[in-house]
């Protein structure tokens, strides 16, 4: 029995270290030198830049999805599809069409699917409304809302965010405006939801004492 205690009792001292584990800034996340003002008001915001043709933001959605599952309640979810450059425009464009039109729910993952699992060339907006037609929406409504000042605005103010936080690539998640994360922070995109977690507590609890 003795024997047993002793094999047993690092691993018993080790679990509560296990259990507070934290994330140091400039190795799994980074704090950003200007912090940015967010839209969500007394809730957390956790904003994901992202594009449709990218591989890393595909290999993300997974765990992206699972933690919306059980988002917490003090958190507000923000999609912003960066616009680099114009190809990423088009997709940019598509998002914020189909946002318009309500029909993120139904084509976002779709979409991600389509390019990168089934590889279809889906870089102009004739295409994507055939797509969008494929999934049961309207293909001139679609074609509309991608040409609508709407969309024209949403694209602008997607870009002068990625230059407010200095983005260069994707898939990256800002947290409550003052924290970055990434999956190579993260040291994979399976971790980065983890972070993020840690963040949301972190800006909660940073929030909670400005009220003091």
């Amino acid at each position: 029995m003795i024997k047993f205690i002793a094999r047993i009792l690092p691993v018993l001292l080790w679990l509560p270290l296990a259990a507070s584990a934290q994330y140091v800034d400039g190795v799994e996340y980074q704090t950003l030198a200007n912090p940015q003002p967010v839209e969500t008001g007394a809730k957390i915001e956790v904003r994901e830049f992202f594009w449709y043709g990218c591989p890393h933001c595909f290999a993300l959605e997974p765990y992206i999805e699972k933690w919306l599952r059980n988002e917490p309640k003090n958190v507000a979810f923000v999609r912003t599809p960066a616009a680099l450059n114009e190809r990423w425009a088009i997709h940019a464009r598509a998002y914020y069409a189909f946002q318009a039109l309500g029909l993120t729910a139904k084509l976002h993952r779709a979409f991600f699917d389509a390019l990168q699992v089934d590889r279809q060339p889906l870089f102009d907006p004739e295409s994507i409304a055939d797509f969008v037609a494929k999934h049961g929406g309207d293909r001139t409504a679609f074609l509309n809302a991608y040409r609508s000042f709407g969309v024209d605005s949403s694209v602008l103010q997607s870009n002068q965010l990625a230059r407010a936080y200095n983005i260069d690539a994707v898939p990256t998640v800002i947290v409550d405006g003052k924290y970055m994360t990434n999956a190579t922070l993260a040291n994979g995109p399976e971790h980065v939801m983890e972070v993020v977690n840690f963040l949301v507590h972190k800006a909660a609890a940073e929030r909670g004492n400005k009220k003091h």
